[in-house]
């Protein structure tokens, strides 16, 4: 199924896509955008279909998965891949900043109680989550006529996952009633090094699955060390490192639940103010609806299975997954920096390069010499007017090419787009989806 825009580009129901390249064909439409392919009439046609399409979004901390159902038939997956690389970002721009600040150059010094945060203020590594689900929801509402939203709003109560058997007062105090964190480890590890045994000496509060691993510094991820051990170990995990009795003592780390638990109601704020209808959904609803419809596990199949809507039987008109990844829109900073802070190259201030800008889709005609052929991917713009372009992969296929050589098909907006097609009943996996560049 193909998105259809009249020539108003006000959205029409969404048409087969054999319609959609005899239209195309004939010239009676144009490419209106590739991801997700989208046609605009030549005529103006206003749609007078009632028919309800309901969008439904699987949220998580990593990835999100939307699936547009209109009935009992599904006619639109995507999933989307969230930036998780901001805080570690903010990390290194906050430590660079700091060192700035300890030379004798000339930069300010570090100002106090100055900032305010506004009322439902997030972390930007959590708003930028809510701001790629508003985008995309956005995004659709002017590609399809959605009528309807079904939205997983799941809540996880990390304590209770952590101990399943807790209850009563226990619940309430927690695993640190009457400690200090140093104080709790020293008593559960008996006062000596958790790898060597060692007593009697210095010892360290470590991370049984490292910090530089996306370990987190609960306290049942803590354990006591050596100075020997601590350093021997490095970014290993304690099963890495030889010990795999430890790594069981260390649960499962809930920081994915603990985003999507703090996020969650700005999310559902967000598709309120679209103004349609939004139905809230259970996990555990969502997990029943899987089983029962008998779909694979993953976040577009889940999308499908969100709240009491979902049909009894589901009928797939489409057989692609568009994968949507959040890659941003450049670097603010405009000088790279080795590990130790100095400075080794300096980026251009202008982004748009003879009408292009890094990341645009473009298909490149060479006429002659190493790369000739045609080339389809994302380009790399220097200044020189020669660029490079990369595949979807992100491998580099061509090398200092002409810009003249270049046709835009798809303009950067800060996501990456790729496509998998599935094994669906009624649609075979080899079949032409139009748009869909190799």
């Amino acid at each position: 199924m193909i998105f259809v825009l009249n020539k108003n580009k006000q959205p029409l129901s969404p048409w087969h896509s054999a319609v959609a390249r005899k239209l195309l064909k004939t010239g009676k439409a144009v490419i209106h955008k590739k991801y997700p392919f989208t046609i605009r009439l030549k005529e103006l046609k206003i749609s007078e279909n009632k028919a309800e399409f309901r969008l439904k979004i699987d949220y998580g901390s990593r990835h999100t998965g939307l699936a547009i159902l209109n009935g009992s038939k599904v006619i639109g997956l995507a999933q989307i891949h969230h930036k998780t690389s901001i805080k570690s970002n903010m990390d290194s721009r906050r430590a660079m900043r700091r060192t700035r600040r300890n030379r004798t150059t000339r930069y300010r010094k570090p100002r106090f109680n100055n900032r305010k945060r506004k009322e439902g203020w997030l972390p930007p590594s959590l708003q930028s989550r809510v701001d790629n689900i508003q985008n995309w929801v956005n995004r659709l509402q002017k590609l399809c006529p959605l009528t309807h939203i079904s939205y997983e709003n799941a809540k996880f109560d990390t304590q209770l996952m952590q101990n399943p058997e807790i209850s009563g007062i226990e619940y309430q105090q927690g695993e640190l009633q009457g400690y200090e964190v140093r104080e709790y480890l020293l008593e559960k590890w008996n006062r000596k090094c958790a790898y060597c045994g060692a007593e009697n000496v210095p010892l360290e509060i470590e991370h049984i699955i490292p910090k530089a691993r996306h370990g987190t510094s609960r306290v049942s991820n803590l354990t006591l060390a050596c100075r020997t051990c601590n350093e021997a170990k490095g970014t290993k995990t304690a099963e890495e490192f030889g010990y795999p009795d430890i790594q069981k003592q260390a649960r499962i780390p809930l920081r994915d639940a603990t985003l999507v638990t703090a996020t969650r109601w700005k999310v559902y704020n967000v598709l309120e103010k679209t103004g349609l209808e939004v139905e809230c959904g259970t996990g555990a609803r969502t997990k029943m609806n899987i089983i029962r419809l008998n779909l694979p596990k993953d976040h577009h199949f889940d999308a499908i299975c969100v709240g009491v809507s979902t049909p009894e039987n589901v009928v797939f008109k489409t057989n692609q997954v568009l994968h949507i990844k959040a890659k941003g829109r450049g670097s603010h900073c405009r000088t790279n920096l080795d590990k130790y802070g100095f400075p080794r190259g300096y980026l251009s201030r202008q982004k748009s390069f003879f009408g292009f800008q890094t990341g645009d889709i473009v298909k490149a005609v060479v006429p002659k010499g190493k790369y000739k052929g045609i080339h389809f991917g994302a380009v790399a713009c220097r200044k020189t007017g020669y660029f490079d372009i990369k595949n979807k992969e992100g491998i580099r296929i061509v090398q200092g090419i002409n810009h003249k050589y270049c046709n835009i098909l798809s303009r950067a907006d800060g996501y990456e787009y790729t496509t998998e097609h599935l094994e669906v009943d009624g649609i075979p996996p080899t079949t032409e989806v139009i748009g869909i560049l190799p």
